[in-house]
């Protein structure tokens, strides 16, 4: 049986820094910041990756493509995909890394260390 609640609150607009509050206060109201350590959260973030990549290991480039196709899998990955970002800003959080900044201005390193036009370097 399907909680209401959660189908109402995921309808719910969500931004990074709000579903950050709302993962700390998750945590907070269960006790378990003395376990949400760096060391813990990279651990339980690498873990998760492999819960995503499992689902594509044995999959053709072609399947992987039409991996959402499947109702179950497509679950399945979404989950995993939520797995992986939850712990991720968790990290963030504990450190104190914005993570859109962060992604900005990798992106930016990215664009004058890759210029448009140039091969990929080796």
């Amino acid at each position: 049986m399907t909680d209401p609640y959660d189908a109402e609150r995921s309808r719910e607009p969500q931004d990074l820094a709000g579903l950050q509050h709302r993962l700390a206060r998750f945590a907070a109201a269960r006790n378990w910041q003395p376990y949400h350590t760096p060391k813990n959260l990279v651990a339980a973030l690498s873990v998760e990756a492999s819960e995503l990549l499992e689902i594509f290991q044995w999959l053709t480039p072609e399947e992987s493509v039409r991996v959402m196709d499947d109702p179950d899998t497509a679950h399945r990955v979404s989950d995993e995909v939520a797995d992986v970002l939850a712990y991720l800003l968790q990290l963030c959080e504990v450190l104190g890394v914005d993570p859109l900044a962060a992604l900005a201005a990798k992106i930016d390193r990215n664009e004058r260390r890759f210029p448009v036009g140039e091969p990929p370097h080796g």
